[in-house]
């Protein structure tokens, strides 16, 4: 049975090109993973506050090499975009942000992001997320851009809203951490917002 539309993004559009690097024109810059970033990604996961607010742990740094690998091979599959955020001129890992849950046919995403505790209050998550939704809305096309928090994560709140995406409202028990099931704020930007 044929769709009545066509798809928003056709496939093959992240696949047949190299994952860009994307400069935020403020100091950072947005670029893949690298196997080199292996025992900061791991430093950073030591973090407590990485433990309450996220549902995955590191154990060692040949685990969190493994991530990198999958992280690399995600784009070619177009599941998934993810970048180190780095200090531009010193190269520091400063924290990521991804594309999730990528449906191009449907012009979709989800945005998820973490910052190491040092740059915690600089704006990373902010301009990040800003310049990586740019960069989806306006290279790649796609339309719709969500992105979920812990209601009880309000530095998470502030990013969101900071980065242009408006409260849609709240998914009751919708994920599972550590401490049991957390409810989440769904926020998005559409294209044009």
């Amino acid at each position: 049975m044929p769709y009545l539309n066509s798809p928003v993004v056709p496939a093959g559009t992240l696949a047949r090109v190299p994952q860009p690097s994307l400069p935020t024109g403020d100091g950072l810059l947005l670029r893949p993973w690298q196997a080199r970033d292996a025992p900061d990604v791991y430093a950073a996961f030591q973090d407590p506050l990485m433990h309450q607010w996220h549902i995955r742990s590191a154990d060692s740094e040949e685990e969190v090499a493994g991530w990198i690998a999958q992280w690399q091979s995600c784009w070619k599959e177009e599941r998934q975009a993810q970048w180190a955020v780095v200090d531009a001129d010193t190269g520091e890992l400063l924290g990521r942000v991804a594309l999730r849950e990528i449906a191009l046919g449907d012009g979709c995403a989800e945005v998820a992001y973490w910052t190491v505790a040092r740059a915690r209050g600089r704006g990373v998550a902010v301009r990040s997320t800003a310049t990586l939704s740019r960069w989806a809305f306006e290279e790649i096309g796609l339309h719709r851009l969500e992105l979920s928090h812990a209601t009880a994560n309000e530095a998470s709140c502030r990013v969101a809203v900071k980065a242009g995406f408006a409260a849609e409202g709240t998914k009751r028990s919708a994920l599972l951490h550590a401490d049991g099931w957390h409810d989440m704020h769904l926020h998005a930007r559409v294209r044009g917002d």
